[in-house]
């Protein structure tokens, strides 16, 4: 998750409070989803903290009664409720400032770099230039980041560089990784509209006219895909097995990722019986990525 800039029509009077959320991974995905239920304008996901981001016009004491609100809703589903935060108010010209400070290149793999787009250092590196939007993906959470890495590694064993699905796509930031790592033609699929306008913005800043972003879930996509990526929450991974099946040629490849470690083995199961192989697994912290292929 990551920042988005406030529409200009609202950027006269409005002040803003930055949070700063320390919870227990478990939980982070649940509080993400309750944060943005709750109104607020962005987060960035670091390693260890949620920065997340919200207008003053509720009133700070909405906006604490939204945390200690859900804290029970996180204890009556068994999860980590320990919700621990800080927050300072910030003006126009200072929250302009936090979210352009707050987003740093990040290397990852062996030849990519991500980029905001008013940064324009010459790294040597295939760039990935990514506006943060209120949309997931800004390579700075692990997920992200090992997606990447595992793209740039998987695509030059994929038989046939044709066609690409991106499910979740948020910023669109693994379709835009695998455009320029050889894809020709590349779908990316979400739920939500802000991160299908976040990802079409991020296209057009690469130069790329080869991506197709769309509004809805996998059954959108249409046809078959050479390789298909999903990092996403293991229960969806779980519901929509079959339809990733369904949209994988043989030969090809689907990169799984989103999952903590323990879920993994339901989703493998899950997709062994959809009839795709097991063929690796990878581990980051508590999270988990599997690949299986047709």
């Amino acid at each position: 998750m990551n920042f988005t800039k406030p529409p200009c029509s609202a950027t006269h009077h409005m002040g803003y409070y930055e949070f700063t959320i320390t919870i227990a991974d478990e939980s982070r995905e649940a509080l993400i989803h309750g944060l943005s239920e709750a109104g607020c304008l962005g987060m960035m996901d670091t390693d260890t903290k949620l920065i997340a981001y919200f207008s003053d016009v509720p009133g700070i004491d909405t906006i604490l009664g939204s945390l200690y609100r859900f804290r029970a809703v996180l204890e009556k589903a068994g999860l980590s409720h320990d919700i621990r935060y800080e927050y300072v108010y910030l003006s126009e010209r200072d929250w302009n400032e936090s979210w352009k400070k707050k987003f740093e290149p990040i290397e990852v793999g062996v030849d990519l770099v991500v980029l905001p787009p008013w940064d324009k250092t010459e790294t040597g590196r295939t760039t990935l230039i990514i506006d943060p939007g209120m949309a997931f993906g800004t390579g700075h959470h692990e997920t992200t980041k090992t997606c990447l890495a595992l793209i740039e590694r998987l695509v030059p064993s994929v038989t046939s560089k044709e066609r690409f699905l991106d499910v979740g796509t948020g910023t669109g930031i693994l379709a835009i990784a695998a455009s320029k790592l050889g894809f020709r033609d590349l779908a990316g699929v979400d739920i939500d509209p802000l991160a299908v306008d976040a990802a079409r913005r991020n296209c057009v800043e690469n130069g790329l006219d080869n991506i197709t972003i769309t509004e809805g879930g996998i059954s959108t996509a249409d046809g078959d895909f050479d390789m298909i990526t999903a990092n996403i929450l293991s229960e969806v991974l779980l519901r929509i097995a079959p339809e990733i099946a369904a949209r994988l040629r043989r030969p090809g490849l689907a990169l799984l990722s989103g999952m903590l470690e323990g879920q993994e083995d339901d989703v493998i199961a899950a997709m062994e019986k959809e009839g795709l192989a097991f063929r690796e697994k990878v581990r980051d912290g508590r999270w988990v990525s599997v690949i299986v292929f047709r």
